[in-house]
């Protein structure tokens, strides 16, 4: 059973959240994720919510945290991150906890651009700490006292840029969280590997744990621990994880070496499993290894309804980052086709379709990135 006082008392357990976590997802208790105008240092519950603590962040310590309380607490929900900068001192936090808060998405309700966010930790520090010292000092002036909150310091300019990719954001936040807590990188694979009946880990056991049998499985590979037998041949634990926690499968030299190329951390991967049931210890092997998008690969184009023109610059970047990605394992099937944008013209009662030239990515993974876009509206299958 949940509880928070546990939860608490193991802030900083990693596994033991994250088992926490599941099992609140699984009685269908929402978890919110770390938010710098609503969690505390520790644990709480809220409107029938989980708030994930900020001091169950890594290298975030609990009384640290509690100056974002207090600061709170006093004046109330932050504004901006200037706003934060003038409330807390924000070299008593350190640049490590921030730069963990700002991973996990602790700063969205200020600033939804956490890349932005990151980028612009030294020059918050540097506008807290002289803010700080002119509070100290008594110093005001007319400026000042016409200004936001009474402050004679300006605040900087932020470095501008795009966000994180999808699966960029949940791997900082996989760095920060010690695991993947607002979405898992396989989740746009979903319905691509339903298809393909490749399953889930628990569903692989519910159906072959007791008795033993064989399937394919997805995962996103967490480590890998070699080991050498007594004989001296070469035996490996690989740690992988999907949207229900993490999970181990064991191989064998002959399996090991045909497939650690792709057991490399990050990496998505269908496996060819099997176990002999719990008779035998309940064990999974791996029998075989393919790269995720080989197994979804499909000849098929894509549209993208576009609601904005500003989305362009985006969509390009984005496409290019996968043409690059398929231009280093040429080796590698991946889904590819046309893509075409669409553009509504209201005052023209109709929708233009202008196709790109060439073929790009189109794979789950494509449409996640061109999905996530700010000013898309639908990427659809053609």
């Amino acid at each position: 059973a949940l509880s928070l006082s546990v939860m608490n008392l193991d802030l900083n357990l990693t596994d033991k959240l994250n088992a926490f976590v599941q099992e609140a997802r699984r009685l269908e208790i929402a978890v919110a994720a770390p938010c710098v105008n609503r969690s505390e240092a520790r644990f709480t519950v809220r409107d029938g919510q989980i708030l994930y603590a900020l001091g169950a962040l890594k290298g975030v310590g609990v009384e640290a945290m509690r100056l974002i309380e207090a600061a709170r607490a006093g004046d109330g929900p932050f504004r901006d991150l200037f706003d934060v900068a003038r409330r807390v001192e924000l070299k008593l936090l350190g640049k490590r906890a921030l730069e963990m808060m700002a991973r996990a998405g602790a700063f969205d309700a200020l600033d939804a651009n956490r890349a932005r966010v990151l980028a612009s930790l030294d020059r918050l520090i540097e506008y807290s700490a002289a803010h700080a010292a002119e509070q100290a000092s008594g110093q005001a002036s007319l400026f000042g006292m016409a200004g936001d909150g009474g402050d004679a310091l300006p605040p900087p300019r932020l470095p501008d840029g795009e966000d994180w990719l999808p699966t960029d954001r949940l791997n900082n936040e996989q760095i920060a969280v010690g695991f993947y807590l607002s979405g898992h990188p396989l989740d746009v694979y979903v319905d691509a590997l339903s298809r393909r009946r490749v399953t889930t880990h628990r569903a692989f056991l519910d159906r072959w744990g007791a008795e033993g049998g064989s399937g394919r499985i997805a995962g996103t590979v967490s480590g890998v621990q070699i080991r050498k037998s007594a004989r001296g041949t070469r035996f490996a634990y690989i740690q992988l994880s999907d949207s229900a926690g993490g999970y181990e499968v064991m191989a064998f030299s002959d399996t090991l070496a045909e497939a650690e190329d792709l057991l490399s951390p990050g990496r998505n991967v269908v496996l060819t499993v099997e176990t002999e049931g719990e008779a035998q210890g309940g064990r999974i092997r791996l029998r075989a290894a393919q790269p995720i998008d080989e197994v979804v690969a499909a000849q098929s184009g894509l549209r993208v309804y576009l609601g904005d023109p500003a989305a362009l610059p985006s969509l390009r970047r984005r496409l290019e980052i996968g043409v690059q990605a398929q231009a280093r394992q040429p080796g590698n099937r991946r889904s590819l086709g046309p893509i075409s944008l669409v553009v509504a013209l209201p005052e023209l009662g109709r929708e233009v379709e202008v196709e790109l030239g060439g073929t790009f990515p189109t794979g789950p993974e494509i449409r996640g990135m061109l999905k996530d876009v700010q000013g898309v509206e639908a990427v659809a299958e053609r």
